[in-house]
């Protein structure tokens, strides 16, 4: 039975700039060892770009209506919205491996593994981070990490509306083609049941990834 715990908070909708405040308290709590166990926050965002350290302006090509973050996680541009599942992992590499890219590959095996369980294969793709399937990016990361505690994480998207991707080049890709759960699946689920599946496939994705035993929490305080 593995001694590894990872608290998970499925917290709606929330806007990104309480997000950020959020996970960076949460990740300096953590630090400090003032929270006991590693979180798993899931939420959704309203529109919004965020800029990683990597972005180029050029990128961004229609900020008008959107809020816009400039933010330091790695990577480029990207878009976050409803029906997209944000995970933002506040992880103490110390219990786990103090390497950034077994970090990275094992979220991406994380995200494939949780597709697997949606009947979509998932790959990665050769020189990117992040989750394809079919040819087509479906799920984004960029992580930032301090004293080996992590902040920031992934995008999958759910039921996206893949147009607002028209606002950017995602992830600084030239040509790169957006996807979705619900795309991928076709007809059949209904939004808020697809959306419940895929939470479920995530949680057990990290599960079975990290070697943790997934505990669902109302909350997430900083003592």
């Amino acid at each position: 039975m593995t001694e590894r715990v990872l608290e998970v908070v499925q917290a709606g909708l929330v806007p990104y700039g309480e997000a950020l405040e959020w996970q960076r308290s949460l990740a300096q709590a953590r630090i400090e060892r003032r929270l006991p166990h590693d979180l798993l926050l899931l939420l959704e965002h309203p529109p919004v770009v965020t800029l990683g350290r990597g972005s180029q302006a050029a990128h961004l090509l229609q900020p008008d209506g959107v809020d816009v973050f400039e933010v330091e996680r790695g990577g480029d541009v990207t878009f976050h919205g409803p029906g997209q599942l944000v995970g933002y992992p506040i992880l103490d590499l110390t219990g786990y491996r103090q390497d950034l890219h077994w970090y990275l590959r094992t979220l991406e095996q994380a995200l494939i593994d949780a597709l697997e369980r949606l009947d979509i294969p998932a790959e990665r793709n050769q020189g990117y981070t992040g989750v394809w399937t079919n040819g087509h990016k479906i799920a984004s990361i960029g992580i930032h990490v301090k004293q080996w505690v992590t902040w920031h994480g992934f995008a999958l998207n759910v039921t996206t509306d893949l147009a607002h991707f028209d606002r950017i080049v995602p992830c600084g890709i030239p040509g790169v083609t957006m996807t979705s759960v619900a795309r991928e699946r076709g007809a059949g689920s209904g939004e808020r049941a697809l959306w419940g599946e895929a939470v479920a496939a995530v949680v057990r994705g990290f599960e079975g990834a990290f070697g943790a035993e997934a505990r669902i929490v109302e909350a997430a305080p900083v003592q």
